[in-house]
């Protein structure tokens, strides 16, 4: 290996060097710095620009308080040991990874980080093609496209923002805190998906970005969302009462179980729908990606919130259980009023009513991950291949445009 110092001579010596009169002979730079092994000592020609502020640096630092720091920290010295480890209310240290308390955690982060996907890697000119073609797609086709690139351009925002300013400072386990960042991140892809399909469309920006204020389908489910946000915030707000860790219950399910559990399928559906019909194919891989990741977000969720109720039996008292049924119940109320929005007509195979009934069926599912009662028994999935597209490993794209199992070197699974 080539000594850096070599070549990295003062000026002066460099100019009283004569040039050298013939070329080094092979190896001659190996063995000159194989030779001169000893680290050369600085010659002491430069000195600081402010030797005040350099003394001044150096005296704040002599009177740093590092054990006050780390109390501060609730750091402490002692070692922790998995139990130590809790969900919420943890006085561990929260910057000790391991010893890993919840391997799911971690095995999810493992997983999400191998599902790695751009937008630009997905083909948008046929979709181009159709959108701009008059014939291409029916007045009811493109106002699914448009509501659904509004809502969803919004959406992922409103839970990048509750998982980065609420939710991260409240959960005190590391490898959640790890899976955390993973999802803020993919919810950025998402966004930046939806904001590629609409560049790439040509669509009104200022149109599609604002429907969560102007489209009352579609702003009635942002805000029910945001309500369930707010307080939690709030620089304030912590956890450690009953009443407060209840909150934060109530938001884990208002997002999770909700946002994406249910305010997700109507559009999901009609957009992957359109792709299985070889129309918007570009837009239909975007979503198909991005339901892959949503499906890990809301498994994530189910696995926290039911830990949680593990950990803090006092909060899942029948008076919240009721609560937290209501709003499952509203959540779905809130979709199907979508879904009555974007469908006034039959269209792509489905209708109002029969999305209904896969809304009912999808409250059902997600009642009973988290240990409630179904409230709409015998309802059916109307729609069995998006089990398939949610469920199977390793499957060609089902509107075969190309093979989606795209991972880091190689293609995103199913897992």
């Amino acid at each position: 290996m080539l000594n850096w110092d070599e070549f990295h001579e003062d000026e002066a010596s460099v100019a009283e060097q004569p040039a050298p009169a013939t070329k080094p002979k092979p190896g001659a730079l190996r063995e000159k710095a194989v030779e001169d092994e000893t680290v050369k000592e600085s010659a002491g020609r430069y000195a600081a620009v402010d030797e005040d502020r350099l003394a001044r640096a150096r005296r704040s630092l002599e009177e740093l308080d590092v054990a006050a720091g780390l109390e501060e920290l609730e750091m402490g010295a002692a070692r922790i040991e998995v139990d130590d480890k809790q969900m919420i209310n943890a006085r561990a240290d929260l910057n000790q990874l391991v010893p890993f308390k919840y391997e799911w955690a971690w095995q999810k982060y493992l997983d999400g980080s191998a599902n790695h996907w751009m937008p630009q890697e997905v083909n948008m000119n046929a979709d181009i093609a159709l959108w701009k073609s008059a014939e291409g797609l029916t007045a009811d086709e493109r106002r699914i496209v448009e509501r659904s690139l509004g809502y969803f351009s919004t959406a992922d925002s409103l839970v990048a923002n509750n998982l980065v300013l609420a939710l991260y400072r409240l959960i005190t386990n590391p490898e959640c805190r790890q899976y955390l960042l993973r999802q803020a991140f993919e919810e950025a892809i998402h966004t930046h998906a939806y904001q590629y399909c609409v560049e790439s469309l040509g669509m009104d920006e200022g149109e599609v970005f604002n429907m969560y204020r102007e489209v009352p389908s579609v702003a009635a489910k942002s805000a029910w969302s945001l309500k369930h946000t707010q307080s939690l915030a709030r620089p304030d707000f912590n956890t450690g009462t009953t009443e407060t860790d209840q909150e934060l219950l109530r938001n884990l399910i208002a997002f999770y179980c909700v946002t994406e559990g249910i305010f997700f399928y109507c559009g999901f559906s009609q957009i992957l729908s359109m792709g299985r019909r070889n129309k918007m194919t570009g837009v239909a891989e975007q979503f198909q990606y991005i339901l892959r990741d949503e499906s890990m977000h809301l498994n994530f969720g189910v696995d926290m919130i039911n830990q949680i109720k593990i950990e803090n039996p006092q909060l899942w008292t029948p008076e919240f259980q009721d609560e937290v049924t209501q709003m499952i119940l509203e959540g779905t109320e809130l979709e199907i009023a979508y879904a009555r929005d974007t469908m006034p007509r039959g269209v792509l195979g489905m209708n109002a009513a029969i999305m209904e009934e896969y809304l009912h069926f999808i409250c059902n599912r997600r009642l009973a991950q988290i240990g409630l009662k179904e409230q709409f028994p015998g309802a059916q999935n109307p729609f069995p291949w998006m089990s398939e597209i949610i469920d199977l490993r390793k499957e060609k794209n089902f509107f075969e445009t190309r093979v989606t199992e795209y991972q880091v070197g190689g293609a995103l699974s199913w897992d």
